[in-house]
Formats: structure tokens, C-alpha cells, sequence
């Protein structure tokens, strides 16, 4: 059995999210020191390194190859070799198959170090204008329409500020199931092109945003989308709106226990008063 004394590392390394001088300087020791970089794209990587004079090997780990990578990267790891692992942009492992890695390391008892980055979520969420005392992230939303869909309902009495990444070949889809299912006017600030030269922060309504990107302009770029939580005089007050909202939630899949655990968080009752709601 391998000391835990001479493990190796693994290091979450935050890179830039576009401008090249988003980087700290602990991330670009972390990058000279390591005996391997583990990176989502090395070409795009590599542009990053050769831009900071750094000549550390790199070996691909991305959605299409972390299953048969992960085994070769702890093998390193417990024969003590250090290793960054970074994405194209941002923090690693965060909506990024990174997550994999760092349960199989520390189920190995391989040390895990995160050295901080920009990331799209926090900046778009920074300079909304939207409460941020309180927020959920939910990543990239389901590519099906149905899953997509069961998704948003489940967020529609959210009180939370909602934090989105989206493609811009989907951001007018996105908008549409927003309004089908929260609403035309709720709330939203569409992040796009975050750092980079022809950053934007537009800020109105669903609906106008669908008016948008309908008739004046073409998406462009990467978005964060961050919408506004639903007002608390929204949340379901009377006994037969619950028992809908309950109903709603296991026919989309939940147990009795979750469905009533999400709405207790929704109204004055205990989870346990939801849960022994007759439904017939």
C-alpha cells in the first residue's frame, strides 16, 4: 500500500474565462511546478501556457475520455506525481467532468487543492443587479424539451436568484420554455462574452429578451443567464394549489419524501404536513 506521505496532488486550477490576464500568480506556479497538466482541450490549453512561457506536458481529460483517463491519472497521482487540472475556462469540475476525478482521488485519499479562477457564474451574478444574498446555479439545462421543461417547473416558485449557462444556438429556446413556465415578465440579465472584448450585460424582462433576439440580433458568443427569483406573495398559499404543486412533482418523477421536503421550503407547513395531504 502506498503512504499517504507520498501521494501526489491533484490541483483544481482556475484559468481565465476570456482575457488572458485573468490569472493569478499562485496558478501560474502551480502550472510551472506540476509534472502534468490534465486539460479539457491542450490545443486551446496550450495557447494559455505558451502565452505564459510554460512548458509543462499536458494530457487530455474531457467529457469524451475522462472514464478511461481517470484510472491512468490516479495511477500517477499515488505514485506521487502532481498534476493541474484545468478547463478551457474557469474553475475545473465545476458543470465540467472534472467532478469524476476529484471523487475517485478522494476516495483515495489523494490530496485535492483547489487554486482559485474566474468563474462565468459568480462574474455574471456579481454585476446583475439582481439579489445575490442568495442563488442557485443550475449549470447548462436539459438538451430535451420534456426534461427541460420538468426542469424549469420544479424552479418556478424558486425565490433564489436562478444562475444559467447556455449555447447561443439555444438561447432563444431557453428564453421560450423560461416564459412558458415562470413567465414573460419575470426578470433576467443575459451575461454574454464575460472578460473578453465585446462583453455584455443586457437587463430587462423574458419577454422582452424573446423580442430581442427575435427581431434585432443573432446570438453571439457564450451565455450566463441569472434570473430573478419569484417574489415571495408568489409562493402557494392555499391547500389545493399545493396539493397540484405536489401532484405536479411526483408525476414528474419524485418520491412523496422529496416533492414534500421541496415545497416545506415553499410554505408555512412541515414536511411532514405535506407529506399526509390526501390527493385523491
Amino acid at each position: 500500500m502506498v503512504n499517504n506521505l507520498e501521494l501526489g496532488k491533484l490541483y483544481l486550477v482556475g484559468t481565465p474565462i476570456g482575457n488572458l490576464e485573468d490569472i493569478t500568480l499562485r496558478a501560474i506556479r502551480t502550472l510551472t511546478e506540476v509534472d502534468l497538466i490534465a486539460a479539457e482541450d491542450t490545443r486551446r490549453t496550450g495557447k494559455l501556457l505558451q502565452h505564459l512561457q510554460i512548458k509543462t506536458p499536458q494530457l487530455s481529460y474531457n467529457e469524451h475520455n475522462h472514464n478511461s483517463r481517470i484510472q491512468e491519472l490516479i495511477a500517477r497521482l499515488q505514485e506521487g506525481e502532481s498534476i493541474a487540472l484545468v478547463t478551457d475556462a474557469g474553475m475545473p469540475s465545476i458543470s465540467d467532468p472534472g467532478v469524476q476525478l476529484v471523487q475517485v482521488a478522494i476516495a483515495q485519499k489523494i490530496r485535492v487543492i483547489p487554486i482559485p479562477g474566474g468563474t462565468a457564474v459568480v462574474s455574471a451574478l456579481a454585476a446583475s443587479g439582481l439579489p445575490t444574498d442568495k442563488f442557485v446555479f443550475e449549470g447548462f439545462l436539459p438538451q430535451k424539451e420534456t426534461e427541460r421543461i420538468s426542469r424549469l417547473e420544479l424552479l418556478r416558485c424558486e425565490t433564489r436568484t436562478i444562475v444559467f449557462y447556455e449555447a447561443p444556438h439555444r438561447i432563444l429556446k431557453t428564453l421560450t420554455d423560461l416564459a412558458r413556465t415562470v413567465g414573460v415578465d419575470r426578470e433576467i440579465v443575459l451575461a454574454r462574452e464575460l472578460t473578453k472584448i465585446h462583453e455584455e450585460f443586457w437587463r430587462g424582462s423574458i419577454g422582452e429578451a424573446i423580442a430581442l433576439y427575435t427581431k434585432e440580433r443573432q446570438p453571439k458568443g457564450e451565455y450566463t443567464l441569472v434570473l430573478k427569483g419569484t417574489a415571495e406573495t408568489n409562493l402557494i398559499i392555499s391547500e389545493a394549489e399545493l396539493k397540484l404543486e405536489l401532484q405536479q412533482l411526483l408525476d414528474q418523477g419524485m418520491t412523496r419524501s422529496q416533492a414534500s421536503r421541496h415545497l416545506a421550503k415553499l410554505t408555512s407547513l412541515s414536511r411532514r404536513e405535506i407529506y399526509q395531504l390526501d390527493l385523491n
